[in-house]
C-alpha cells in the first residue's frame, strides 16, 4: 500500500522555469490574479444534485469588484479556449465562482455558461506551484493528452479535464454490465506505466478521472491524471505506481481476473513504445525542460536520496546513484525505461 509521508510544500517558479514557459507561450499577461479572487466577502456551501456537501464553497464579491472579476474571467476563458479571440465572450457569462476549501492549494473554479444554449465549462485559478507546472508540461508532452494551461507570475490557470472521477466510477459504475472490463484493465496498466515512467505520484482514485468514448463497436477508456502536485516529489517508488494504492483496488482486482502475465507485458511494452514516440516528437523541448528541472529544487534531499536508491535497485542501473536532483532522476528514468522491457511485475492472475 502506498502512503504519502508528509504534506508537500509549494515550490516557487524559478527564473529558468519561467524562461521555459515564456519560450513556449505558457507565460502570458492575465487580467486577474489568484490574489484578486481572494477578496470575496461572502460564501455558501456548494451542494451536489443530492444535496450533499461537495466541500466547495460558492464565493461572492462586492458589486464594485464583481464586474471586473467576471469580465476578466471571460477573457481568460477566451485565452485558453480560443487563443485569445475575445469575440467568443459576447455570449458567455460567469455563472459561479467556487473555492475548494479542503485542498492544500485552495483553488478557485470558474463556471462559464453560453447563454445561447446553456452549455457550460469550467477552468481553475490556482497559486503557481513549480511541481504542478512540471507535471502539467510533462503530461502534455509524454502522455496521449494535450493540456491547456498558462501562468502569470504567481497565478496558474488550468482547463477542466473531463471525465468521471475515479472514486465515483468505482463506486457507481465499475460493476455495470456496460463496462468492458478488458479494455478498462488494459488502460489502467498503461496509465500505471505512464505514471511510473514520468514519475507522477499519488495517483489514487480521487486524483484521476475516467474518460469514456463510444467506439463503433464498443467503448474506449482513457484514464487521465487531474492532480499534478506530486510530480517527482516523493522518495519511494511505490508512490509512482497507481497499482499500490488501496483506493484503486477495484481496478486492480478487475485486471487480476481478466489479464494474463503475457498480456500485461504486452500492454506495458505498447505504452513504452508510445512514450518513446512522443519523446522523439518533442525531443528538443523535453530536453530543455529536463535541463531546467535538473537545476530546480522541487523535493527534499532525503526524498531524492531514497528515490535514487529505490530506482537503482529497481533497474539495476548505477546511473541513478549519480543523480542529485529529481530532474536528473527523471532524465535517467526516461532513458532507462525506454530501452528496457518492463522490469516489474504488475499484479495479475497466474
Amino acid at each position: 500500500m502506498a502512503l504519502i509521508s508528509k504534506k508537500k510544500k509549494t515550490y516557487t517558479v524559478s527564473n529558468l522555469l519561467r524562461g521555459y514557459l515564456k519560450e513556449n507561450d505558457r507565460e502570458i499577461d492575465l487580467p486577474i490574479s489568484y490574489a484578486d479572487l481572494q477578496r470575496y466577502n461572502n460564501s455558501i456551501s456548494l451542494l451536489d444534485k443530492n444535496d450533499k456537501d461537495t466541500l466547495w464553497e460558492t464565493v461572492f464579491y462586492p458589486q464594485a469588484d464583481m464586474v471586473h472579476i467576471h469580465d476578466s474571467l471571460k477573457k481568460i476563458y477566451a485565452i485558453i479556449k480560443a487563443d485569445g479571440d475575445l469575440s467568443v465572450m459576447q455570449h458567455l457569462f460567469v455563472d459561479r465562482i467556487d473555492l475548494c476549501v479542503y485542498g492544500n492549494t485552495q483553488p478557485f473554479r470558474a463556471r462559464i455558461v453560453n447563454q445561447i444554449n446553456d452549455n457550460f465549462d469550467y477552468f481553475y485559478i490556482k497559486n503557481a506551484d513549480a511541481s504542478r507546472i512540471y507535471g502539467l508540461e510533462l503530461e502534455h508532452l509524454l502522455s496521449p493528452n494535450r493540456i491547456s494551461y498558462v501562468v502569470d507570475r504567481d497565478t496558474l490557470i488550468e482547463e477542466h479535464i473531463v471525465g468521471i472521477p475515479g472514486d465515483q466510477f468505482m463506486k457507481h459504475h465499475i460493476n455495470s454490465d456496460n463496462v468492458n472490463k478488458i479494455r478498462l484493465s488494459k488502460e489502467f496498466v498503461k496509465f500505471n506505466e505512464r505514471c511510473f515512467v514520468r514519475l507522477l505520484g499519488d495517483m489514487h482514485s480521487s486524483n484521476f478521472v475516467i474518460d469514456i468514448t463510444p467506439d463503433f463497436e464498443d467503448v474506449d477508456y482513457r484514464i487521465r491524471a487531474i492532480d499534478f502536485d506530486q510530480q517527482s516529489y516523493e522518495g519511494r517508488k511505490s508512490i509512482y505506481l497507481p497499482q499500490y494504492f488501496k483506493q484503486n483496488n477495484p481496478l486492480i482486482h478487475m485486471g487480476i481476473n481478466c489479464m494474463t502475465p503475457e498480456t500485461v507485458k504486452q500492454y506495458q511494452k505498447e505504452e513504452r513504445f508510445l512514450i518513446g514516440t512522443r519523446y522523439k516528437a518533442s525531443k528538443l523541448k523535453i530536453k530543455h525542460l529536463l535541463r531546467v528541472m535538473s537545476q530546480d529544487t522541487i523535493s527534499t534531499p532525503e526524498n531524492i536520496k531514497t528515490l535514487k536508491t529505490d530506482l537503482y535497485h529497481h533497474y539495476n542501473n548505477p546511473e541513478f546513484l549519480k543523480c542529485h536532483s529529481m530532474g536528473n532522476l527523471l532524465k535517467v528514468s526516461l532513458e532507462t525505461v525506454l530501452q528496457q522491457n518492463p522490469p516489474y511485475q504488475f499484479p495479475i492472475k497466474e
